[in-house]
């Protein structure tokens, strides 16, 4: 992790890049809690991943991808390659929490999950974030940290007013309520900064 800190020149409250690389790390560990869990101690834990993982990608969607696309040459196809890898993960992560903890399939489809995100978000690192360091300024970056942060501040972890029902709950799904509240939240921001 020294090399992470490192490649960065400010904390991960003044640039996207290294606020999102630090989250990277932190859903690392995540996965790992998951994997180490037993019982309900796993439930809780893969709850919080998931609405990690929710926040963090819906951020990625709305702040990074838009603007990777037009930092550098070839970064149209490195987003599409992400978003195909998101898409796909969010795949797995729907079918695992439509899951019980405890079934036996859980955890091997959890593994899979592990590591097609871990790959993702290396390629971020490589492909897309060393890009946007080294072609958008560090103003444009901070701008781009507040923006995902207040998405994470405000970012729902249980059911809210207008999801009372529990067929409500299940047609909408914790990942895309999370997901529909970040991006309205990150739209904001952006457009009070920018």
């Amino acid at each position: 992790m020294t090399d992470r800190t490192q490649r960065g020149a400010t904390s991960t409250d003044e640039d996207v890049v290294a606020l999102l690389t630090h989250q990277h790390d932190i859903i690392r560990d995540m996965f790992q809690q998951v994997e180490r869990a037993t019982g309900d101690a796993r439930r809780d834990a893969f709850r919080r991943l998931v609405h990690m993982l929710a926040v963090h990608e819906t951020a990625e969607e709305e702040v990074v991808h838009p603007t990777a696309r037009r930092a550098f040459e070839g970064g149209e196809q490195v987003v599409q390659e992400r978003l195909e890898e998101e898409r796909q993960a969010k795949e797995k992560l729907s079918r695992l929490e439509s899951m019980n903890h405890e079934d036996p399939e859980f955890m091997p489809l959890f593994i899979t999950l592990r590591d097609a995100v871990l790959r993702h978000a290396e390629a971020e690192e490589q492909q897309e974030f060393t890009q946007l360091r080294a072609n958008i300024d560090a103003k444009r970056l901070a701008r781009m940290a507040s923006a995902v942060k207040a998405a994470e501040a405000v970012a729902p972890t249980h059911p809210h007013p207008g999801t009372e029902s529990a067929a409500k709950n299940l047609a909408l799904g914790p990942i895309v309520s999370i997901m529909d509240r970040t991006r309205d939240i990150v739209r904001n921001v952006m457009e009070k900064r920018g």
